[in-house]
C-alpha cells in the first residue's frame, strides 16, 4: 500500500486539482500490483509547487540553474522496502504542468500523472544517466502510465 502526503504551496494548482490528496491516492492505487507493494507500506511525500522553487532547489542539489517539471529526492540510494518505508520526496512545477495554458483538465491530468509516475520511479532507484537504464525507465513508466490511464478515463 502506498500512502501519500501531498502538500502545495502553489495557489495555482487549486484551480485544476481540486481534491488534490484524493487524486494522487486514486492514481497510486491504479498502479500495477508490484507498484502497490501489497503487505508493505510504503509512504512518500509529493509536493505541488512552482518554477521559482523547483529552480533554487535545482541549482542547491544538482548545480543546474534553470526550472525543471520534477524533482525527487530518494530517502536513500539503495531502496530495501521493509513493512514500513518512506521511499522520499517529488516536487513539481505547476508552470510546467500547465504548458500550454489553453490545454484541457484531460491533458493536463494525464501530463500530472505521467510526470509524477516518472518521480515515483526516481524514488525506487531508477534512473536515465546511461541510454540502458533510461530505456529500462521508460518501459516501466509506460506500463504503470497505461495501467493508470485504461482505469482512470
Amino acid at each position: 500500500m502506498i500512502n501519500i502526503n501531498v502538500l502545495s504551496e502553489e495557489k495555482a494548482w487549486s484551480n485544476k486539482l481540486k481534491k488534490k490528496e484524493f487524486f494522487f491516492r486514486q492514481v497510486c492505487s491504479l498502479f500495477p500490483k508490484k507498484y502497490k507493494f501489497p503487505n508493505k507500506r510504503v509512504s512518500l511525500t509529493l509536493l505541488l509547487s512552482n518554477n521559482r522553487c523547483l529552480k533554487k532547489l535545482n541549482k542547491e542539489f544538482r548545480n543546474k540553474n534553470n526550472p525543471t517539471d520534477i524533482l525527487s529526492f530518494p530517502f536513500s540510494k539503495k531502496i530495501k522496502l521493509s513493512k514500513k518505508t518512506y521511499i522520499g520526496d517529488i516536487i513539481i512545477s505547476y508552470n510546467f504542468i500547465n504548458k500550454p495554458k489553453s490545454q484541457n483538465i484531460k491533458n493536463f491530468k494525464e501530463k500530472i500523472i505521467k510526470t509524477f509516475i516518472h518521480g515515483f520511479l526516481h524514488l525506487l532507484g531508477f534512473d536515465h544517466i546511461k541510454n540502458s537504464d533510461y530505456k529500462k525507465m521508460i518501459r516501466e513508466e509506460d506500463k504503470i502510465y497505461k495501467s493508470v490511464i485504461s482505469k482512470i478515463n
